[in-house]
């Protein structure tokens, strides 16, 4: 059986998923590992990180984000200037669904209190995450053309958290920064107080 394979390069035809190239890679780049940590940032250049043209698309994995504080939002912020200031303009729009461990509070929703327009806030990337024992959060975030001087810095993210009242929270994040100024780091950190644990991970899309 023949496999069509359609990619940016045209369509290429093989007979065994192993004979089929030209696809793209994921690179790992740059692990951090929370430690009751106020914030974990990636700049580029340093400590072997790496966000610049190098690559086209960016990918973060959130894995067992742990907060110190109950109740507090995961979030993230661009920077422009080396990480100097996280500050970069966003606009975004937040989708959630959720669902009660007592079979209550099951819906879905547009978060208006979540998005931001034209701000240089943090943008939360859970809501209202526990800090019980076997809570966290999981998730990605995916970052799009960061070192272009002509264009918006698109972002996609996705998480799965332990809402603080007992509840799973299916999160979606769309959104841009409002600035055709490369991005060369990004923070992450805790709506208040400290990161507990949890490991963030950094790959290249090639």
């Amino acid at each position: 059986m023949s496999i069509v394979k359609l990619n940016n390069q045209g369509v290429k035809n093989a007979t065994a998923f192993g004979s089929i190239t030209g696809l793209g890679s994921m690179v790992f780049i740059k692990k951090l590992t929370a430690s009751s940590s106020s914030t974990l940032s990636f700049v580029d250049g340093a400590s072997d990180v790496v966000l610049d043209d190098t690559y086209k698309e960016y990918l973060f994995t959130f894995n067992n984000i742990h907060p110190a504080s109950d109740n507090y939002n995961f979030s993230f912020n661009l920077s422009s200037d080396g990480g100097s200031n996280y500050n970069v303009t966003k606009t975004t729009t937040v989708f959630t669904a959720q669902h009660g461990e007592d079979g209550n509070n099951g819906n879905i929703e547009y978060s208006s209190s979540l998005d931001l327009a034209q701000s240089t806030d943090f943008q939360k990337l859970s809501k209202d995450l526990g800090n019980g024992s076997d809570e966290s959060l999981n998730g990605t975030l995916n970052l799009f053309n960061l070192s272009s001087t002509t264009f918006v810095k698109h972002f996609i993210s996705r998480t799965s958290s332990y809402f603080g009242y007992d509840r799973a929270v299916d999160m979606n994040i769309a959104g841009y920064g409002n600035t055709t100024s490369a991005v060369d780091a990004i923070q992450f950190k805790m709506s208040s107080g400290n990161i507990d644990a949890g490991d963030i991970c950094l790959y290249g899309i090639a």
